[in-house]
């Protein structure tokens, strides 16, 4: 089996790591890879978000497997494009990974299903947001909404 990992941090080396102890995984490559990476797999020279570069190598390569690492190209839809072209590929939907590229969209989640979660609020102008900051006080915690590279 040819397997693409798409990724090329430390997650992504444990994802390869691991798939290279199974005696079914032939070949593996690790778009884009990094140097540690690359003691197990072959790194190609795609980044993590190119998309339709990836589908084209994947197509290209007989990828049996892609497993994807990050979540900036599960927010771009990977999935749902390596899906559509009859591809496999194992990783959230576009749909689904909403819940991590948005915390606005995870906090509006948790609060209807009443799952849990530290009281928050959403604001879309800067006065706002500092007001509420100011009226609870500390300690609180400020996020951005939108993808931050696993740095939260």
């Amino acid at each position: 089996m040819n397997v693409l990992v798409i990724g090329g941090g430390g997650r992504e080396h444990a994802l390869v790591w691991k798939i290279a102890q199974s005696s079914r995984a032939k070949k593996i490559y690790c778009a884009p890879g990094n140097a540690g990476i690359a003691r197990l797999a072959e790194c190609v020279p795609i980044g993590a978000a190119e998309i339709d570069k990836l589908l084209a190598f994947a197509r290209d390569n007989k990828i049996d497997l892609t497993v994807v690492g990050p979540e900036d190209p599960l927010a771009g839809g990977i999935v749902d494009q390596f899906e559509a072209a009859g591809l496999r590929i194992f990783g959230a939907s576009q749909k689904a990974a909403r819940i991590e590229s948005s915390k606005s969209f995870a906090k509006a989640i948790m609060q209807k299903y009443g799952i849990p979660t530290a009281k928050g609020e959403t604001f879309t102008r800067f006065a706002q947001a500092e007001a509420y900051v100011k009226k609870i006080g500390a300690p609180l915690v400020v996020k951005a909404d939108g993808l931050a590279a696993g740095k939260g």
